[in-house]
């Protein structure tokens, strides 16, 4: 009987790292040492800076004019390249895992949007941007388009951080859910209308970010 081998422990770090970015405990601007994520991740020096060197060259750490790293603060030209990237990607992903979806996969989906719209009337920032990306990449997962989805899990690590405006912005924003619209196309078995959600949501999501962007703007 085979088992799966244990992670070593300089991924086990990077993967702990890289989800500190993406589920907002680490927020734009924030600033990232060695030291901080020895002690966020009670790990070792090594596997933290191996984490945070990837992560670098990833473009979820950058260096600040000071040269401290941090966790880069998105630009509307930045935003725009990731809009134009994400709506050409992610909807071709999602068309291909609707074809293999079944019945039961949809409802699991379902259940994580319901945590989804959870976290975002309780205005949980942390929580919203787990879900949601839980909802996208279990859906995902079902293409078993393996270099799409690489190069879409780089995109969200540039993104995803921003997208916690949407929470601070939910009560204002009374938009269709296409989380939604995905799960029904999804039982109609109409892949096309899945896609088309997604692009939808991801188009839906950018414009709050810009609009996130040009308040701070203003400030």
């Amino acid at each position: 009987m085979s088992s799966t081998a244990p992670l070593p422990d300089h991924e086990v770090t990077y993967r702990k790292a890289r989800d500190l970015i993406l589920f907002g405990e680490l927020a734009p601007g924030q600033a990232v040492t060695i030291q901080g994520m020895v002690d966020l991740l009670g790990t070792g020096t090594t596997p933290a800076r191996e984490a945070i060197r990837r992560l670098t060259a990833e473009g979820a750490l950058r260096a600040s004019d000071n040269r401290r790293l941090m966790v880069p603060e998105l630009t509307i030209e930045q935003l725009q390249e990731l809009t134009y990237a994400r709506t050409g990607i992610e909807p071709q992903i999602a068309r291909l895992a609707a074809v293999a979806m079944e019945p039961q996969d949809i409802d699991k989906l379902e259940e994580i949007d319901e945590k989804v719209n959870t976290a975002l009337k309780d205005g949980d920032i942390r929580s919203y941007l787990r879900y949601n990306h839980v909802f996208h990449w279990t859906l995902y997962a079902h293409s078993e388009a393996e270099i799409l989805m690489a190069t879409a899990a780089a995109h969200w690590l540039r993104v995803g951080p921003s997208l916690r405006v949407l929470v601070k912005r939910g009560d204002s924003s009374p938009l269709p859910d296409m989380h939604e619209v995905a799960i029904a196309a999804l039982r109609d078995g109409d892949y096309e209308a899945v896609g088309e959600a997604i692009h939808s949501d991801i188009l839906q999501g950018h414009s709050n970010i810009a609009q996130g962007l040009s308040d701070e703007a203003e400030d």
